[in-house]
């Protein structure tokens, strides 16, 4: 796909971070149009890059981007991780990036659903082959339910009053594109701001349907168990609650000791497993938000593997 438009966010920060070996192996988790992957490889020598995405129309982009004998494509979802390096016999990872962000292609493509700015079908499927679609939670889930996806995904304080006006109009006529369900939104929200109120709405079906966060913390765990020590990862956020989890998660594997504060001594014999190498997050440059300015939001996180 050589149309696939995507442009990675900070790439040269995140490369950096993971400070590449030629002789190296790295896994970038969220291929994409290929962005990241294109620059590790260029980095490489005889080292391989293993890319990994749901998203098949990511991986012919990336094997049209990219023409070289150190990478790997692969199709499959990163939540799965452990699984697929052992599939392919990859052991002692030097490097593995992650961006949580979605491809400007998935946006900008009306027929997959992502945008309440296009009209086009309510999909939002990362993985085309999948089951659950925004079609099916929308005019499927009960109002409770889809209250507690808009306010825990979306945070949206008006997730109750858009929840009861969904059912009602479904309740009429399925609610089958993603500019009915933002017009449905845009009525049922009395306060009107300065972003759309929709977009916090579509963020929290997407991640409902893409099952974002749930298995987000173990996958960096996974992914700190397969690095080498010395190697080390690097996760790119674009909302509070992914940058949450892996400043937790990051945290929690730095941390020396897990005892209760009342105790006078360490008796859980914990030890860091991680050394934070951001202990604040890289944010992007002025010059690339005035390039970029769907990298406002995003946040850099890295670790290394100590043991």
């Amino acid at each position: 796909m050589e149309n696939f438009s995507h442009i990675p966010v900070m790439p040269r920060e995140a490369i950096d971070a993971l400070n590449i070996k030629p002789d190296g192996i790295y896994v970038d988790c969220t291929l994409g149009g290929g962005g990241h992957s294109s620059l590790i490889c260029e980095k490489l020598e005889s080292g391989k890059l293993f890319g990994i995405d749901r998203d098949g129309d990511a991986i012919a982009a990336a094997n049209c981007r990219i023409k070289s004998k150190n990478f790997f494509p692969i199709r499959g979802n990163f939540h799965d991780l452990e699984n697929i390096m052992d599939k392919h016999d990859v052991k002692n990872i030097d490097g593995i990036l992650i961006d949580l962000g979605v491809s400007s292609h998935q946006i900008d493509t009306p027929e997959r659903g992502f945008s309440f700015r296009y009209d086009g079908p309510l999909d939002m499927r990362m993985d085309s082959d999948a089951k659950t679609s925004a079609h099916a939670i929308v005019n499927n889930f009960s109002e409770s339910d889809l209250k507690k996806i808009f306010f825990e995904y979306g945070e949206e304080r008006f997730s109750k009053r858009i929840a009861r006006a969904i059912c009602k109009q479904r309740e009429i006529a399925p609610i089958d594109t993603t500019l009915q369900l933002a017009d449905i939104i845009d009525k049922a929200v009395p306060v009107k701001k300065q972003l759309h109120p929709a977009m916090r709405v579509f963020m929290a079906l997407r991640i409902a349907v893409n099952d974002e966060l749930a298995p987000l913390r173990d996958v960096l765990l996974t992914a700190v168990r397969l690095l080498s020590p010395g190697g080390r990862i690097a996760a790119v956020t674009f909302h509070s609650l992914e940058d949450r989890i892996v400043k937790k998660t990051f945290v929690k594997l730095a941390s020396p000791c897990e005892c209760p504060r009342d105790i006078p001594y360490c008796v859980c014999g914990k030890t860091p497993t991680v050394r934070i190498i951001s202990h604040r997050p890289i944010t992007p440059s002025p010059e690339e938000l005035s390039l970029n300015s769907r990298a406002h939001s995003a946040k850099l996180r890295i670790a290394e593997k100590i043991i």
